[in-house]
């Protein structure tokens, strides 16, 4: 999720733990907490595939972040004793502030590793990386409690509760989806390798399905308000891979994203593109890994990630869609046919 989303979270939660010991302070530490796993960004790994697939690593691993929230505590106490403060009280403010930042970035798309070095991407992919109804009872809550500072903490456990309730609906909403999706996919026999279901950006009514079929995937929209159970899919080609061998940064971009990748030639640039992150013509990572040669042979090169570009599509509809419009299409107008 966005850094300030991370920075409301860590300070309601620690809020709430505070209780009659909240104030600004209080919240301004879990704020700064809250946003401390990110700051792995300003780490460069070396290229662009590793920058990618290692963030959200050690930074966001639950293996590291409570031993790390014991050292803090335990120099806090030593250092800085806080009066009426146990360690116990100190400690669980510190963890809890620190491990909601992967938990909740668990809920988005991208993949959290957080059982770090044990490998694996956990992801449950109901939320997109900013979505202002979850943010604002946390930053409403926060507002009204400075203003109003006896009910400060009681503000923050209604903006926590609040915004926790919304999760719950995203998975429910999610679920809806997915019972949907398998019944279209088994009425148009697609035969499905993996299914991917991710909301469509700052909502959770519209949602974006994503089907791997062998050397093509298919592409649907559906939202929570439609009449109509079925999901049109758009079919495109997944493309192949082209070279004999597969440098161990494609490894990691396939393992990173399941599998869901695209192969390009453009111009004389070989592409590979994550298929989860972003919409339809709109791919939000995409990887230049080879160039084409005079001799007419591909040549690898270190892979450098690709600016996305001008936005295809019209992205005005994805509000007539998520209300409900089916005879608006998961390519948003860029194409008319089942095929594009």
């Amino acid at each position: 999720m966005d850094s300030i989303t991370q920075a409301a979270l860590g300070a309601t939660v620690a809020g709430v733990i505070a209780g009659k010991r909240c104030n600004a302070k209080v919240l301004l530490a879990g704020a700064l907490l809250g946003t401390l796993p990110d700051l792995d960004v300003f780490i460069d790994y070396g290229d662009d595939i590793s920058n990618t697939v290692k963030h959200r690593g050690f930074s966001h691993s639950l293996l590291i972040l409570l031993p790390f929230s014991l050292l803090l505590a335990g120099l806090f106490k030593r250092f800085k004793p806080l009066a009426d403060w146990s360690f116990s009280r100190l400690w669980f403010l510190i963890a809890a502030s620190l491990i909601t930042h992967p938990l909740l970035d668990t809920f988005t798309s991208y993949g959290t590793q957080l059982l770090w070095p044990i490998a694996g991407y956990y992801s449950l992919s109901s939320v997109f990386i900013i979505d202002p109804l979850y943010t604002l009872p946390l930053l409403i809550a926060i507002g009204v409690g400075l203003v109003k500072r006896p009910l400060l903490s009681r503000c923050c456990a209604i903006g926590l509760i609040l915004s926790s309730v919304y999760l719950g609906w995203t998975l429910f909403a999610k679920g809806l989806v997915e019972n949907r999706a398998e019944a279209s996919i088994a009425a148009v026999s697609i035969n499905a390798d993996a299914v991917f279901i991710t909301p469509t950006p700052l909502n959770t009514l519209l949602w974006r399905v994503v089907i791997l079929d062998g050397e093509r995937y298919w592409e649907g929209l559906a939202s929570v308000l439609d009449n109509q159970p079925n999901i049109e899919f758009i079919a495109q080609p997944k493309g192949q891979w082209p070279l004999a061998v597969e440098p161990r940064e494609l490894t990691a971009l396939q393992t990173f994203t399941h599998d869901f990748v695209r192969y390009d030639v453009q111009a004389d640039d070989l592409v590979v593109s994550d298929l989860r992150l972003g919409m339809f013509g709109n791919l939000a990572f995409k990887f230049k890994f080879a160039e084409l040669g005079d001799n007419g042979k591909w040549q690898p090169i270190l892979p450098t990630r690709l600016p996305q570009g001008t936005i295809r599509g019209d992205m005005s509809k994805l509000r007539d869609r998520a209300l409900g419009d089916q005879s608006i299409n998961a390519s948003l107008d860029l194409c008319a046919a089942a095929t594009c």
